[in-house]
């Protein structure tokens, strides 16, 4: 039998394994190091238990899938910073920078012009930064 403890321990694991996985060392440690010490941290080590581990890693969509999701409802929440990070996530996961681009224009009729124009220079930024030599 194991403890609840050692459930949530895996869970961490798990998740964060997924986390650096679909997002990056880099990012993972900038998240990380900006909460350590301090009480935002118990919501990274909530966040990496209950998103990345236990939906995350659900079956029935691909993490292609969720990342193509993700695009989609943090435009219409008009969250940047976590865009920016989940268009990363999404060429990790193998999204296409035209597919990436189709999504925000996709949204622009579920969000509305402002936020998908918005999500659009994000995703430029990130694609400009991510553009192959």
């Amino acid at each position: 039998m194991t403890s609840e403890s050692d459930s949530t321990a895996s869970a961490f694991d798990t998740g964060m394994a997924t986390r650096r996985q679909v997002m990056g060392d880099d990012f993972v440690d900038r998240a990380l190091d900006r909460t350590s010490g301090t009480e935002s941290e118990l919501i990274q080590r909530f966040v990496t238990e209950h998103v990345w581990d236990a939906v995350w890693n659900r079956p029935g969509l691909s993490r292609r899938d969720r990342s193509l999701l993700n695009l989609g409802m943090l435009t219409a929440l008009r969250a940047h910073e976590e865009l920016a990070g989940h268009v990363r996530g999404g060429l990790n996961n193998g999204l296409t920078r035209e597919e990436i681009v189709e999504a925000i224009i996709h949204a622009t009729g579920y969000c509305g012009a402002p936020a998908a124009l918005s999500a659009m220079r994000v995703v430029q930024q990130v694609l400009d930064e991510t553009r192959p030599s």
